[in-house]
């Protein structure tokens, strides 16, 4: 087994930034709790207009799926965009549509500005089809996104053999708004982004307790540092556990597992996907596909609460299936993240009190949409006037959540069981 304590992103990271412990008790316009995209991206458009920002990372920056997944910057949701219009109505469907259409461009213009060095490559992504039922998805992702004058191209099986390297998928949808980053690096390079506009950012500071007082919200932490501030945001999303129970229950962990290899030869690496796009497929056990600049191939896929010798080879087998031609890989590296499912699979952004907020629920779609909704949310704490693309909703649990995560989990074990036995 390859080391599963370190990520490929944390090793392979150009900034190896530290930032202090809390100590003491220190007053702030805003608290952010979490130091992922949502939370950075909040904290640096508040810093950038003045406002005294803090932001209180359990861990370190980074830690949660902000700096474990697999990197790939996508326009929209997972959900495709009729399903969206049915679950929220057409005018909120557009709505979001519009403002996530434009995610990419937000996140490759803050690495430009901010000269975030996190491998950013805007190449595009492809959307594979696996089987007569992922061309028949792909198919009516492309119609919706077409309407919606979304710029992709639906590639018919040569062509996508040819893009991808590999005969097994039946087509795919390619996507040039899209790319892909180092995860952890360009997290790390909002952090600095919004340490230049004099945000404070603390490390190993757990928020222990929120409590409303008449001269503000008192944030007591690990430390035994406090934190009173005018407003609260909370950016843990599919790590967010005990402040409040309620939004723990509002979504369903699932775990989803990666490998990266050896730094490939050239050779290889001209025949696996040359363009240089992000992938991931259609199957209801999703998995991932993808190179980074040192030439690693990157596997990924849903399932693999503790990574184990049945999983890698499940990305044995599936890779030597994809190209037959390539020698047994060496992985190098293997990490899992946890993904926040909302009920409806569509991001949230709750109003818990009065001056209380929470992003979450990505569901699997985040780096785009939690930026873009980072920002937003920003610019209404600055002015109520503002509307962002998510209307402020209460909290709702989830339904049979324990269950549900349960079936996620079993369901991708038998899934990968069965592809190793077959």
């Amino acid at each position: 087994m390859p080391d599963t304590n370190l990520s490929l992103w944390k090793a392979s990271a150009e900034d190896k930034l530290n930032f202090p412990l809390l100590k003491g008790s220190m007053k702030a316009d805003v608290a952010i709790v979490g130091a992922g995209y949502s939370g950075l991206s909040c904290a640096l458009e508040l810093a950038k207009k003045g406002l005294k920002v803090v932001v209180l990372e359990a861990n370190t920056v980074g830690y949660g799926g902000s700096g474990r997944n697999v990197g790939l910057v996508n326009a929209g949701l997972w959900m495709p965009p009729d399903e969206v219009e049915k679950t929220i109505g057409k005018e909120a469907a557009d709505v979001l549509y519009h403002a996530l259409a434009k995610a990419p461009d937000l996140v490759f213009s803050l690495i430009k500005e901010n000269q975030i060095k996190c491998e950013a490559t805007r190449k595009g992504t492809l959307h594979a089809a696996v089987g007569k039922s992922g061309l028949r998805q792909l198919e009516s992702r492309y119609l919706q996104l077409n309407s919606r004058s979304a710029p992709v191209e639906l590639l018919d099986q040569k062509a996508a053999q040819s893009r991808i390297g590999s005969d097994c998928f039946s087509a795919a949808l390619f996507d040039p708004r899209a790319g892909t980053i180092q995860p952890l690096s360009y997290v790390l390079g909002l952090a600095k982004a919004a340490m230049g506009f004099s945000a404070q950012i603390f490390e190993h500071t757990k928020v222990l307790s929120i409590k409303g007082e008449a001269n503000g919200y008192h944030l007591m932490c690990s430390s035994g540092a406090k934190v009173v501030a005018d407003k609260v945001v909370l950016a843990t999303n599919a790590y967010s556990e005990h402040i409040f129970p309620e939004l723990k229950a509002s979504f369903v962990p699932i775990q989803y597992s990666q490998f990266a290899s050896q730094p490939l030869a050239d050779d290889v690496l001209a025949q696996i996907l040359p363009g240089k796009e992000g992938l991931w497929d259609t199957c209801t056990v999703m998995s991932s596909l993808r190179l980074d600049q040192a030439g690693r191939l990157i596997f990924g896929g849903m399932g693999g609460a503790g990574l184990n010798t049945r999983l890698l080879q499940w990305a044995d087998k599936r890779i030597h299936k994809l190209f037959k031609h390539l020698p047994k890989l060496d992985w190098q590296y293997a990490w899992s993240g946890q993904i926040a499912f909302s009920q409806d699979h569509l991001p949230h952004c709750h109003q818990l009190d009065a001056g209380v907020y929470s992003l979450i629920g990505y569901s699997g779609r985040g780096i785009g949409p939690a930026t873009t909704m980072g920002k937003e949310l920003a610019l209404h704490l600055l002015d109520e006037k503002h509307v962002m693309p998510l209307a402020l909703t209460k909290l709702s649990p989830v339904s049979m959540r324990e269950m549900k995560r349960s079936f996620y989990e079993v369901g991708a074990h038998v899934y990968h069981v069965g592809q190793v036995l077959t």
